[in-house]
């Protein structure tokens, strides 16, 4: 069976600030004295693993221990430091409330500003408003800006934008975490159905529940490494006993 998400020996570093400069004026003054010192944090270590169409594989680590910076680069929002990603379908990634959106512009102007984000046109959005506005339950709010919003709002149209699409690829960083329990449950089914539909989804959470009813598999990862993938309650019964 081909993979629908192919993660080859990844490796990620960043390079951090040891002058812990606070202002561009700092960064400039102290590049032009030579005095600018970096040291290299890595957060992903020669990772790989595949996934397959229609599998739901849910990803565990403490935190720092690098599950969002490899949802950031299997989204290609990152560029791998060396590996190589191949993604074969289209990928939503809810990673962050409100990323891609324009805080001074209203919901529905966003409505179309992040699907246009996520490669969707103008006119089949336009077919899809009625049900992106239900799902979210914002009522008359759509029309206001989106700074407004409180997390929750926020997560409800982030949510209903990036599922009512049908991506192929789902990638979702403790989304089911925030807002109130009537819209918890909402979103889990709405993600049930997709996962039905063969919807393949990265699900991190800190909810171990949560990846024990929802993953096929899991992935544990610590200090940037794949420590255990497999069955889900083999992992997940191996990283609570850390």
């Amino acid at each position: 069976m081909d993979s629908i998400i192919s993660v080859q020996d990844v490796s990620m570093h960043f390079r951090m600030d040891k002058n812990h400069t606070t202002s561009l004026k700092e960064w400039v003054v102290s590049w032009l004295k030579g005095k600018q010192q970096y040291e290299t944090f890595q957060a992903l270590n020669h990772v790989s693993f595949e996934v397959q169409k229609g599998e739901i594989l849910g990803i565990v680590g403490r935190n720092g221990a690098g599950k969002s910076t490899l949802l950031k680069a299997i989204s290609g929002i990152y560029r791998p430091t060396s590996g190589k990603v191949i993604t074969a379908g289209r990928v939503a990634p809810m990673l962050e409330l409100g990323s891609g959106f324009d805080p001074e512009l209203s919901g529905h102007d966003n409505i179309f500003l992040n699907g246009a984000i996520l490669g969707f046109s103008e006119e089949f959005l336009k077919t899809k408003y009625d049900d992106i506005v239900a799902f979210s339950e914002l009522g008359d709010f759509i029309y206001q800006p989106t700074k407004t919003y409180s997390s929750g709002m926020m997560m409800r149209l982030a949510f209903s934008v990036a599922t009512i699409i049908e991506p192929e690829i789902l990638i979702v960083d403790e989304i089911l975490a925030v807002g109130d329990a009537p819209f918890q449950e909402k979103s889990r089914a709405r993600m049930m159905e997709l996962m039905s539909g063969g919807t393949t989804v990265l699900f991190v959470s800190h909810n171990l529940d949560q990846i024990r009813t929802m993953c096929d598999r899991a992935l544990w990862l610590d200090h940037g490494e794949v420590r255990m993938i497999g069955e889900t309650k083999e992992v997940c019964d191996a990283y609570e006993q850390m």
